[in-house]
């Protein structure tokens, strides 16, 4: 299977997962939101809260040049360390919330 396949199952792997856990508050939806084409992989939470909109992404992630980039967690999960459980080498992931500056003192990919 091509490399670059196999880390799409990955990546859908975890957010189906991540976005089967319910709310607390059931007026918010979770969703899915997957570009297999484009290879951008979100988790997008929306709904309602009384009389306020909520609307957020969680978790964005992104595949570019053969590499997993991690451009957005707001979860506790550490996203990069269930990647490398999964199999996924660490110089295959980057952590793109990271500055470039900062990438170089990571276990992970710079860029």
């Amino acid at each position: 299977m091509d490399r670059v396949e196999q880390y799409r199952g990955y990546i859908k792997q975890l957010l189906t997962e991540y976005a089967s856990y319910k709310s607390l508050n059931k007026t918010i939806e979770r969703q899915f939101v997957c570009d297999t084409e484009n290879d951008h992989y979100q988790i997008v939470n929306m709904g309602w809260d009384g009389y306020r909109c909520i609307y957020g992404c969680t978790i964005h992630i992104d595949i570019k040049n053969g590499k997993i980039w991690i451009q957005h967690n707001m979860t506790e999960i550490d996203l990069a360390q269930e990647l490398v459980n999964l199999g996924v080498p660490k110089e295959d992931i980057v952590l793109g919330f990271h500055s470039p500056f900062m990438r170089q003192f990571t276990d992970y990919a710079v860029s």
